[in-house]
């Protein structure tokens, strides 16, 4: 497994709009001599990371068991993607309200994101078809340019990096190689021709210099994104297991170590949960088929309710030693609800699956809570090895665009460019809770409840901080005990309520 990190460029300290995420010292709860408590929770109500005073009695309740010496995975980081869509947006809001953006996803005092995704080439949340190297035959590459995304996609990566104080990895996906290498030349599915692999494979290395030449970094990349294709509704390139295991082993691994890139981490798969097992078990087959992976990659589109623990504990032991992350999410086929916090909270989304998914899987696609989605997932996510979690779309309109294929979806933070208004659903302050109190190379550590109805996931940062997150999803609010190291803390977790619990030495 690689682990390199870039840290990027420091930023001095300035105040975001969002400034519920600074505490006083003085309204932490001191527990003993060694620890202090801070307490924060998101809820229906109308909270968003509201801190929350603890209780000075101890409750039987809800008791939350934490045990730090029972460790899991290291994990990675929390974010999201920056696409075309999203930094065409950017762009066009004012300078005042482009840094209340990148400041509320990028610095300490926002969500801290410190894992995020980007796309090679075109995808549907672009603003139309592009790849770098169009002129057909041109096996060497000699027309290969990044102007397009050096001029649209770079400069919201840049403002990232200027802001972000410990740098954060970023990951490149291809949705799909140029037409002319495909076998149907189109955009949309097909596959690659055999006699464009070593091209294909070189595309990747020029892309990665050239990323790197520009002062942007990567951490990894993914093979191709949701390689069983996406109904032939936008850009896609179909591999089956044995096709991208043998285009890692004998292409893509050997182009990029011979061009001094072995470092970046390649990530294989990188479509639904659902279809785990069927891939790892190719991927990890042998020494000589795992040799350049470095991981695997997910998405949470097979269910709206269901994240799916088998099949993520089945690849987490097929490969120990591998990263298991997921790179794609988001309420999809929604129009986002401008400044209407409780609809986020209300079991009234649908998702792709409630009009197309065949009937045997309808029960996978019922109408959900946004809001439940995200916490739920994210948690069950890291309770079962998963070492990273990226969201989809950093930023969309009141459309849930731009998009060239109209498939609208819905992003933590919505804008209006016409009125240059901003506005931060309930998942920006979800995804908040996990990136902002989660940090890189903490682990998991083990954590119960001893009510089956409120999620709980734990982890110890680098600092030895302990960070307790618990969902309760539930009409009814709870008390919760807490302990940690034989250290008690109860505080009151509002119906419906997302909450964190952070432990923090002196």
């Amino acid at each position: 497994m690689k682990t390199p990190i870039v840290s990027l460029c420091s930023f001095l300290f300035l105040t975001i709009t969002c400034s519920i995420f600074l505490v006083p010292m003085s309204m932490y709860a001191h527990i003993n001599p060694e620890y202090s408590v801070q307490i924060f929770e998101t809820s229906a109500s109308g909270n968003a990371l509201k801190r929350i005073v603890p209780l000075s009695l101890k409750s039987n309740d809800v008791l939350i068991s934490v045990n730090p010496h029972k460790r899991y995975q290291k994990i990675l980081g929390f974010g999201g993607s920056f696409t075309e869509a999203s930094a065409s947006l950017f762009q066009s809001m004012s300078q005042t309200q482009r840094e209340r953006i990148i400041r509320a996803y990028f610095s300490d005092e926002g969500a801290g994101y410190s894992l995020t995704r980007t796309h090679i080439n075109s995808c549907d949340f672009s603003l139309g078809h592009y790849a770098y190297a169009m002129v057909p035959e041109d096996t060497l590459l000699q027309h290969f340019t990044m102007k397009k995304d050096i001029d649209d996609l770079f400069p919201m990566i840049k403002a990232a990096q200027k802001i972000s104080t410990n740098g954060f990895r970023l990951i490149a996906s291809p949705w799909t190689a140029p037409p002319w290498m495909k076998d149907n030349n189109d955009w949309v599915g097909g596959k690659l021709l055999n006699r464009y692999k070593s091209t294909w494979a070189l595309y990747y290395a020029k892309y990665i210099k050239a990323c790197e030449e520009n002062g942007i970094p990567i951490w990894g990349i993914t093979v191709i994104n949701e390689p069983h294709g996406n109904g032939n509704n936008w850009e896609s390139m179909l591999f089956t297991p044995q096709e991208m295991t043998d285009f890692v082993q004998y292409d893509l691994g050997p182009t990029l170590e011979a061009k001094g890139l072995g470092y970046v981490n390649i990530l294989g798969y990188d479509q639904n949960r659902a279809g785990l097992k069927e891939w790892v078990d190719v991927m990890y087959k042998d020494d000589l088929s795992s040799k350049y992976f470095a991981g695997t990659a997910i998405h949470w589109y097979e269910s709206t309710v269901e994240y799916f623990p088998e099949e993520l504990q089945y690849a987490s032991a097929k490969a120990p030693n591998k990263y298991l992350i997921q790179t794609e999410a988001c309420i999809d086929a929604e129009v986002p609800h401008w400044k209407d916090d409780a609809w986020y909270w209300k079991e009234e989304a649908t998702d792709w699956g409630w009009d197309w998914a065949p009937a045997e899987q309808k029960h996978l696609h019922p109408k959900y809570v946004p809001a439940y989605r995200y916490a739920k997932d994210i948690i069950g996510c890291l309770q079962n090895n998963v070492h990273g979690w990226i969201d989809w779309n950093m930023v969309l309109d009141k459309q849930g665009g731009p998009n060239w294929f109209k498939n609208w979806c819905i992003a933590p933070i919505i804008v209006d460019t016409k009125s240059d208004e901003v506005y931060y659903t309930p998942l920006y302050y979800i995804m908040s809770h996990f990136s902002k109190y989660i940090r890189p190379d903490s682990h998991i550590i083990e954590s119960t409840s001893s009510n089956k109805n409120i999620m709980v996931v734990a982890a110890e940062n680098p600092d030895k901080s302990i960070a307790i997150i618990a969902f309760n999803p539930t009409n009814s609010g709870h008390t919760l005990q807490v302990e940690v190291n034989s250290k008690i803390v109860s505080v009151n977790i509002d119906k419906q309520a997302l909450q964190t619990i952070l432990f923090t030495h002196h």
